[in-house]
């Protein structure tokens, strides 16, 4: 699988990928074991874009400030409000529990980058090629030692495709492009639109600091992807007027917890986009990226124990969330559900908070979630005025 000859040095941890996941990994064993040697490794020089939707849950920040990153808010408006339109015209516009904020990844990736080289970490520009798990180390290139590598280097994950994980399948797998335009229709709104269509997709709005936004489209199935200019299509089509500068029109794909995931045992961890984290209901990645970051982050300090660690951890942390994950993207691509979920979460504001904990943090569908979504479901069809009844009775 790589090199074989010896190396003079061994860390204790080398991190491949420096986005959120690795730093967060990086400043988790170093929270721990300040002691420890962290090598962080990424092929690009930092600040750096990345193809992304830039919204920064509340959840990440609680994540961020448990691992004594400086403050963040600063570099990201306060973004109360979410609205969104289901396929069928069904629209929620509610105050979140908490403001989310919106900060590019090119700052907000370096930010945490900084915090990690702060706390002790060493950056090191280097793309991994090659790896060769011994006994008690790994080696990575032939020349670069460690007792334990993490992989979050992302959804080509050179590490992931090494260790020899299963290949995602197309239906696993979101495309997305991002660009940014000068206005934003609604400066304290996350705006989401979904389509119509055979695959789930949505186009977004999200207003940046200073005026502008991050606005794209996705499709939650790579099948649906089509050309760029399909995708650009389909953004203005259900958000007329947000046309973003072609300069910054980029591509992405984003592998979903519903894809295989791949954690094996060994000195050798994959977290974030590498372990397929991307939420299927709204391909967001980055608080699954920073927890399973934190995650791989104490599993690492356990050497040949890291590997099974790292995977119970996960699955106590997330297994729960991503059952009902997966159950609920099943349902997505039938847009009566979607229909009855919007409009639900329209009339009662706990159906609006768990679909926000779901979406953007490791929440789960309650009971009174699902009964509300079903009463919502059977009334649909109805006249306005018999479903405000119904609704009103169960209120």
């Amino acid at each position: 699988m790589g090199y074989t000859h010896d190396v003079n040095e061994i860390v204790d941890v080398a991190v491949v990928g420096a986005g959120p996941a690795g730093s967060a990994a990086a400043l988790r064993v170093l929270q721990l074991r300040p002691d420890a040697r962290v090598l962080l490794l990424d092929a690009a020089a930092f600040p750096r874009d990345k193809t992304c939707g830039d919204g920064i849950a509340a959840h990440v920040l609680d994540l961020l400030d448990a691992l004594g990153v400086p403050d963040l808010t600063p570099l990201g408006p306060e973004v109360p409000r979410l609205r969104l339109r289901s396929p069928g015209g069904r629209v929620v516009a509610r105050t979140c529990a908490r403001p989310n904020r919106v900060i590019p990844r090119a700052v907000f990736d370096e930010r945490l980058v900084a915090a990690a080289v702060d706390r002790g970490a060493e950056l090191r520009r280097h793309r991994v090629r090659a790896i060769d798990v011994r006994g008690d180390h790994v080696v990575l290139d032939g020349d670069i030692a460690a007792r334990v590598v993490i992989g979050a280097d992302g959804a080509n994950s050179v590490v992931r495709r090494l260790l020899g994980a299963p290949r995602t399948p197309p239906n696993g797998t979101a495309v997305a492009i991002r660009g940014y335009a000068p206005t934003a229709l609604e400066p304290d709104a996350l705006l989401i639109e979904f389509a119509r269509g055979r695959y789930p997709a949505y186009a977004w709005s999200f207003p940046l600091l200073g005026g502008g936004s991050n606005v794209g489209f996705g499709v939650f199935d790579r099948r649906g992807g089509g050309s760029r200019q399909e995708l650009l299509d389909q953004l203005d089509a259900l958000l007329p007027g947000q046309v973003p500068d072609p300069a910054t029109v980029r591509g992405h794909h984003l592998p979903l917890s519903t894809a295989p995931r791949h954690h094996p045992d060994g000195r050798v961890l994959l977290v974030g986009d590498a372990a397929s984290m991307v939420n299927p209901l709204t391909g967001e990645g980055i608080f699954d990226a920073v927890a399973s970051g934190v995650l791989a982050g104490r599993a690492a300090l356990l050497g040949s124990g890291a590997g099974g660690a790292h995977r119970a951890a996960m699955r106590r942390t997330f297994g729960r969330h991503q059952g009902h994950l997966a159950v609920l993207a099943r349902l997505v691509p039938h847009g009566r559900f979607l229909d009855a979920a919007v409009a639900a979460a329209d009339r009662h504001q706990p159906v609006f908070d768990a679909a926000v904990d779901l979406g953007l943090g490791r929440g789960t569908a309650s009971r009174y979630t699902l009964l509300r979504v079903a009463q919502s479901y059977m009334t649909l069809g109805r006249s306005p005025g018999a479903e405000r009844q119904t609704l009103g009775r169960t209120a």
